[in-house]
């Protein structure tokens, strides 16, 4: 029988814990234990432990009056002792694999792209009811992810949430292969037994494709992302596909690697190839944001002479000028997903792989 929130004669939210009186009767402070959470909330010490170890199958009513009584009586959780009763380290890792063979060095362009700290923010805003640490490693090499690997099967962490950027990266299966629970934001480049979660970058450019043509744009150009990144490749098939069904055989483009500048040095070079472009499909908002400021020096009025759209949705849309018409891509949801979905298979290792695939939304500002 599940158990309940008992009621009587118990210690206010907030109250100090007495400490215990010495030979003259003077109180001394001494720090909280399982027991005074356990009186606090009124409920079992077993049912305490449970809650603050993490076990599954715990009453949420319980679980909320257990942690309230937690942050009431400062009591801190020995992070060595639960380790020791659930045998894990109540951490999850965070694993940005790259190449490392870039223009800007990797840990610049993990700081400067906002796609990271969304990431960042949906895997935390899972982790925090869960009680669960987050671990951020960057692997830009063969050997690093060989030691990666080698790490975490010694429990360093729990499992992982991946973020995989190029097509050769064996990650992926290493850890398959190792037994490590892993999670991917975004699909894998190689068909592998992992679970992931992603948007339908296909039908998102679709959307914006649709939208330029809507418009009454007529020669419309495209600034993808990286050949090898499978969204870039996806946003590229998602736009042919749909310019074809429309009756376009073929659009210009050109590639950038998701970066303001290289977004800026791919549409100048769109424009000086095709100058009667008056619609664009930029793969990502930091690309677009460049794409205006070439538009902008070469004299093009946005959306008037040229619309623009982008695809991402991020802090960098609404900051362009003008503010960026584009295809949501909810980060944010799907890094907490991804993360929720990990936090299971580590309790249950046998879950069978799973995908989830989240729909695009088109938000309509004044670029387009």
């Amino acid at each position: 029988m599940a158990e309940s929130p008992q009621t009587g004669n118990l210690s206010r939210p907030g109250e100090r814990v007495p400490g215990p009186t010495g030979e003259r009767g003077a109180a001394r402070s001494r720090l909280p234990t399982l027991e005074d959470v356990a009186r606090v909330a009124g409920v079992s010490r077993a049912t305490v432990s449970r809650v603050v170890n993490g076990v599954r199958n715990v009453d949420p009513d319980l679980h909320t009056v257990v942690w309230a009584a937690v942050d009431s009586t400062g009591y801190v959780p020995n992070r060595a002792a639960r380790s020791l009763v659930t045998r894990r380290a109540g951490t999850v890792a965070l694993v940005v694999s790259d190449s490392e063979e870039h223009d800007d060095p990797f840990l610049s362009r993990f700081f400067a792209d906002p796609f990271f700290g969304r990431v960042v923010g949906g895997v935390l805003s899972a982790l925090r009811p869960a009680g669960v640490q987050l671990g951020l490693h960057l692997v830009g090499s063969p050997p690093a992810r060989v030691r990666l690997v080698g790490d975490l099967r010694q429990g360093q962490a729990d499992g992982v949430v991946l973020l995989s950027l190029h097509p050769d990266d064996a990650l992926p299966g290493l850890l398959v292969e190792a037994g490590v629970a892993a999670v991917m934001v975004g699909r894998p480049a190689r068909p592998a037994p992992i679970s992931y979660v992603d948007v339908a970058n296909e039908a998102g450019a679709a959307l914006a494709v649709e939208h330029l043509l809507a418009r009454g744009c007529q020669r419309i150009g495209l600034v993808a992302g990286p050949e090898h990144v499978p969204a870039s490749q996806d946003r590229v098939a998602g736009f042919r596909q749909a310019m074809a069904r429309r009756g376009y055989a073929w659009s210009p483009s050109e590639a950038g690697n998701f970066t303001r500048e290289s977004g800026e040095a791919a549409m100048r070079r769109l424009l000086a190839a095709h100058p009667d472009l008056d619609g664009v499909f930029v793969a990502n908002d930091l690309m677009a944001q460049g794409a205006l400021v070439a538009l902008h020096e070469a004299g093009r009025r946005v959306p008037d002479d040229v619309a623009v759209v982008g695809f991402d949705d991020s802090s960098a849309a609404q900051a362009a000028q003008p503010p960026l018409t584009t295809v949501r891509h909810p980060l944010e949801v799907m890094a907490a997903e991804a993360t929720r979905l990990l936090l299971a298979r580590i309790e249950e290792p046998q879950l069978r792989v799973a995908s989830v695939i989240h729909d695009p939304v088109l938000v309509v500002r004044r670029s387009a």
